[in-house]
């Protein structure tokens, strides 16, 4: 019923590092050429554990956005957007937070995760405990299909398939609903209400699921139907009611595997970062003075590279012959640890070059930077006013 379209925001902590480019950003500019994309900056969600320090996030929003852009992701193919600059996500948490039960928010794994690790603030706060269910607005509230997450995320897509479902449960069931899905089965036309007649059928008695993937293949060809009853027809397809909301599912991303400068995890809190548009001095000096294998400490010593932080950096940005060369050298003293480390050197600065020429662009005029960011708010408010609109006749509220 909706085309594919993919939802995926980030919280705004100020200029990114490569491990966000290798984590999520090459993935989106992959995404944004096969999918419908809506990128977003969740300020919101950065209050939700930064409500005390606000005054970070402004400048962090601007800085993140242009890192987006050096990275690839095109405006052209995907929109960009921000949050709070559309309200009616926070109008659908308040109308999701009426059905929502407490316990459903208590148990998402993360809820406690987060408590533990940032446990100098004090989180017991209303809108901490709701993020999860502000996450599944945002996704709901676009018909999103597909939301990129890594394995520890996923427990929140369910959560959000639950709160549609329930959502649909209560508020699907319109008067009338059965006359006015057989109308509109009569407007696919004899042969195509007769096919959707036998496939439903076949799943409402015999539990077919090849049937039901027909019917909705059929549904997805046709034009000509309005939204409205394109909703019918999919809910009586099921034997529900209709369905207001559509359950998104989890899209599995590939953990990234971009190491910090002492090879732990490349993060902010360890400071072991390399930014996404760090000039080049900064990073060949920061490459230079890596930590290597402890055993080798003078230029003769034999080494081990499993041992040594910077062969991480070349599972990542070296070729097979590369490699080879490293473990032989390394294991024979034949390279010295700096001849080592230039390859890396050279690998990521010439992976930052262009991103810091697409950067430079927006950094010279940031009136272009506000535009994309006010085209993109207008499009993800034009989508969420439809959800909003049919949301809100659901729910008895529209007044209309």
């Amino acid at each position: 019923m909706f085309a594919d379209r993919v939802l995926s925001g980030m919280r705004p902590t100020g200029s990114l590092h490569l491990g966000h480019y290798h984590g999520v950003l090459k993935n989106w500019v992959q995404m944004q050429n096969e999918y419908e994309c809506l990128f977003f900056v969740a300020d919101w969600h950065a209050l939700t554990t930064h409500y005390d320090t606000p005054q970070v996030i402004e400048q962090s929003v601007w800085d993140m956005v242009v890192d987006w852009l050096a990275a690839g992701v095109n405006p052209a193919r995907a929109t960009l957007f921000i949050q709070s600059r559309v309200p009616e996500h926070a109008e659908l948490h308040l109308l999701l937070s009426m059905i929502t039960p407490l316990g459903w928010l208590e148990r998402v794994p993360t809820y406690k995760d987060q408590q533990e690790k940032l446990s100098e603030k004090d989180l017991s706060t209303y809108g901490f405990l709701g993020y999860p269910l502000l996450q599944s607005a945002d996704i709901l509230i676009y018909r999103a299909t597909q939301v990129p997450v890594g394995e520890d995320q996923v427990p929140h897509i369910e959560f959000t398939r639950e709160i549609a479902r329930r959502f649909n449960h209560i508020y699907g069931r319109e008067a009338g609903f059965e006359e006015k899905a057989e109308a509109a089965v009569k407007k696919l036309g004899s042969k195509k209400a007769k096919l959707y007649h036998e496939l439903r059928t076949r799943f409402q008695e015999q539990g077919d699921d090849a049937a039901l993937a027909s019917a909705k293949s059929l549904l997805d060809e046709q034009q000509s139907l309005s939204h409205g009853d394109l909703e019918r027809l999919f809910g009586y397809l099921e034997g529900g009611g209709k369905m207001i909301l559509s359950e998104p599912q989890a899209m599995l991303t590939a953990a990234s595997k971009m190491p910090g400068l002492d090879g732990q995890k490349m993060s902010k809190s360890y400071n072991n970062t390399i930014s996404l548009r760090e000039d080049e001095a900064s990073v060949s000096k920061k490459i230079r003075t890596m930590p290597t294998d402890p055993a080798r400490i003078r230029r003769s010593d034999v080494g081990n590279p499993d041992k040594c932080p910077v062969w991480q950096l070349h599972k990542v940005y070296s070729n097979e012959q590369t490699r080879q060369w490293v473990m032989q050298g390394c294991k024979s003293a034949g390279i010295g640890c700096i001849e080592c480390k230039q390859p890396v050197i050279d690998a990521v600065l010439a992976e930052q070059r262009p991103m810091r020429e697409r950067a430079q662009l927006y950094l010279d005029d940031p009136a272009l930077v506000r535009n994309i960011i006010a085209d993109g708010c207008e499009k993800a408010r034009k989508l969420a006013s439809e959800t909003m609109r049919d949301v809100r006749e659901a729910m008895g509220i529209s007044y209309g």
